[in-house]
């Protein structure tokens, strides 16, 4: 990779609210440290084998909301007693939550909590720590004062299905995460540098609504190395916005992202993400493309934005 690819991802993760972790995690640790009631015995472990071949392991790269839920009575009840002690006079139910569960009094209320990520509205996801200590992102991802458009970016391995007494009878995959962005869409998009030749009244439309549309990917639960790729482009490389306002201002519409495996993969898993413009005049269409390496948990950026020439 050229220097100049390696310092423009440097200042793409360093750029103010794009992708901006809440907190920095520490290193991961094997499963069997997860004190979550509702980890599992075999997420985040070392890939099992089949025949002396190691099976490739199951990585997430998700961007959703982030709910609690009571997995059992008895939760709740404590819940209830820890909030009478509190003092929550005045505030909404979900202010009282926060303040209770942000209690470091409280933190044997969040590990017992069943954490669940919703994509789309669906409910897609129980999230358990691979650290013990990052309980504490959870908590961050709790907004006292939810929006429409606040999201969460949840980075892991997806383990198996949770049994129906792991969150009162939700059976959904449990992801083990080692990482958690919380940011708004609305904070992203004024995080991201405008280009010079055009204005915050443009830029804003165009990069949110190239937002919108990777959101709403069919079944984009982050789970396939596609989806990851362009979730990982949405929160930390700002050019692709740059140039769906430019293609806006050449009069263009946004006809397609699409995902391919590159030519160039060998040892390395790299895919290809291509953002199709089409002209609203002549119907002629411009490809951009840029490469993304999923090989492992963390994707990054290999080459930069582009054009593409169909091969």
């Amino acid at each position: 990779m050229e220097q100049s690819e390696v310092n423009e991802q440097v200042e793409t993760a360093s750029a103010g609210g794009i992708g901006a972790p809440t907190q920095v995690t520490s290193a991961a640790r094997p499963a069997s440290s997860w004190l979550a009631p509702q980890t599992c015995s075999t997420c985040g472990a070392a890939p099992a084998t089949n025949g002396g071949t190691a099976a490739s392991p199951s990585y997430v790269y998700a961007i959703g909301r982030i709910e609690p839920r009571f997995p059992r009575a008895s939760v709740e009840k404590e819940f209830a007693q820890a909030t009478g002690r509190a003092g929550t006079a005045g505030l909404t139910d979900r202010q009282a939550l926060h303040a209770v569960l942000s209690k470091p009094e409280n933190r044997y209320l969040v590990r017992q909590l069943c954490w669940v990520m919703t994509i789309e509205g669906l409910e897609t996801y129980i999230l358990a720590p691979r650290d013990p200590s990052d309980f504490g992102l959870l908590v961050e991802a709790l907004r006292p004062t939810p929006q429409p458009w606040d999201l969460d970016c949840v980075i892991g391995f997806r383990g198996p299905i949770a049994g129906p007494e792991v969150c009162n009878g939700l059976m959904v995959p449990i992801v083990a995460f080692d990482q958690i962005y919380s940011f708004d869409r609305d904070t992203l998009i004024k995080a991201i540098p405008k280009p010079e030749k055009t204005t915050a009244k443009e830029f804003a439309p165009a990069a949110e609504e190239l937002f919108d549309r990777i959101m709403q990917l069919a079944d984009n639960a982050g789970a396939t190395d596609e989806h990851r790729a362009v979730n990982y482009l949405a929160v930390r490389y700002q050019a692709i916005y740059a140039n769906a306002a430019d293609a806006f201002a050449r009069n263009a519409s946004l006809t397609g992202v699409d995902v391919a495996p590159s030519p160039l993969s060998g040892t390395r898993n790299v895919v290809e993400v291509i953002f199709s413009y089409t002209n609203r005049n002549t119907d002629v269409t411009e490809k951009f493309f840029t490469r993304v390496d999923v090989t492992e948990e963390f994707p990054f950026l290999v080459t930069k934005l582009s054009p593409y020439y169909d091969r």
